[in-house]
C-alpha cells in the first residue's frame, strides 16, 4: 500500500472520529511542545488523553503509562513527540495495540513508517501538530497558536491616521 497524506477534511474526520489520544513524549517541561499542546488538548478538545513517557508517574493530574501497551483503553490517535529515529519503534506499539491513527508531530516524517503504517490499516499523518489542526477546525487557531478572541479583518489604526 502507497501512503498519502491525508487532506484537510480527511484530518477533519480523523479528530471527530477519535476520542482517546495517547501522547507518546509527554513532557512535564513547560517549555516542551508536548506539554504546550497537552494543556490545549485537556482544555479546547473533546479528547481523552493518555500519557506515555517511561520517566514520569503522573503528569497534569493524570497518570503516564510506561508504553502504548500498558494504556487501559483502546487508543484511536498516537500522537509522536519523539524523534524520527524513535518512529519505527513507536509505530510497532501502535500496530500492536490496533491504534487508528498515527500522527507524527511538527518535524517529525518518516516515509518508511508511513508505508508500514498504512499497510498495516492505520491512517498516518506527518509533520504537523495536533493542536494546530484541531484549533484551525473550531476557530482557535491565530499567528501566534493562541485565541485572541478578537475577530477582525481590519488593522487595529492609529486615531487621526488613515
Amino acid at each position: 500500500m502507497i501512503w498519502s497524506e491525508p487532506n484537510a477534511r480527511e484530518r477533519l474526520e480523523l479528530m471527530k472520529n477519535s476520542t482517546n489520544v495517547a501522547i507518546v513524549g509527554a513532557s512535564d517541561n513547560p517549555a516542551r511542545a508536548s506539554y504546550f499542546v497537552s494543556t490545549y488538548l485537556l482544555s479546547s478538545s473533546h479528547f481523552k488523553l493518555f500519557f506515555v513517557n517511561p520517566r514520569l508517574e503522573t503528569l497534569l493530574g493524570h497518570p503516564v503509562y510506561k508504553s502504548l501497551a500498558d494504556i487501559p483503553e483502546q487508543i484511536d490517535i498516537v500522537d509522536v513527540f519523539r524523534k524520527a529515529s524513535d518512529i519505527p519503534g513507536v509505530l510497532d506499539e501502535a500496530i500492536a495495540i490496533k491504534a487508528k491513527v498515527f500522527w507524527m508531530q511538527l518535524g517529525i516524517e518518516d516515509q518508511v513508517s508511513a508505508e508500514r503504517g498504512a499497510a498495516a490499516g492505520i491512517s498516518v499523518v506527518q509533520n504537523r501538530c495536533l493542536k494546530i489542526e484541531h484549533a484551525r477546525f473550531h476557530g482557535g487557531l491565530h499567528l501566534a497558536g493562541f485565541d485572541t478572541g478578537v475577530i477582525s479583518s481590519r488593522r487595529n489604526a492609529k486615531r487621526g491616521q488613515s
